[in-house]
């Protein structure tokens, strides 16, 4: 998700790594908020692979600032990772969203209705955050009013984004 957040941001414009990270923490939000400890050495990871490179340029102060720039060959694994997420990108909402974010560098529209079709498919498959044994558990079976109000809620969700989806992917399932 990190990287594929870096790779994103960095396809819109070159940026220092103080504005990457601030980024990404809008991104991802309060979930995971992200840490220089993490994020450095995932811009090494991606600059030793030859996806990304750095420039200087002169700072607003005294210091030169070394901005992060996005490599064709970037550009290639971003497309690469938007075209192909895996299964989890697609199942786990933080994820999805990260996908979601940057899918319009897709620039084939059926690459990127494949991508929204997964996510459709795996919305409509039946499932709970509680079963009673292989059977999702629906939120009017539940005496807990915490678990009820859970499950209430992530239908509320799912369904706002099929809709949109449907909507977006013109009315097709």
């Amino acid at each position: 998700m990190l990287e594929l957040a870096i790779l994103g941001f960095l396809a819109e414009q070159p940026l220092h790594g103080y504005d990457l990270k601030r980024r990404v923490a809008q991104l991802t939000g309060h979930v995971r908020p992200i840490a220089d400890g993490t994020l450095y050495p995932a811009i090494k990871r991606l600059e030793r692979a030859g996806w990304l490179t750095r420039r200087t340029e002169p700072g607003s102060r005294a210091a030169p600032r070394q901005m992060l720039v996005l490599t064709e060959q970037g550009r290639a694994e971003l497309r690469r990772r938007l075209t192909e997420p895996e299964e989890m990108e697609i199942s786990d909402e933080n994820r999805w969203f990260t996908v979601l974010a940057f899918l319009r560098h897709l620039d084939d529209p059926a690459a990127r209705d494949a991508v929204l079709r997964r996510r459709l498919a795996f919305l409509e498959t039946p499932s709970s955050f509680f079963y009673d044994g292989n059977r999702p558990v629906r939120a009017e079976e539940l005496d807990d009013p915490y678990r009820r109000g859970l499950l209430t809620i992530a239908r509320a969700t799912s369904r706002a984004e099929l809709a949109w989806l449907r909507e977006t992917l013109g009315g097709t399932d």
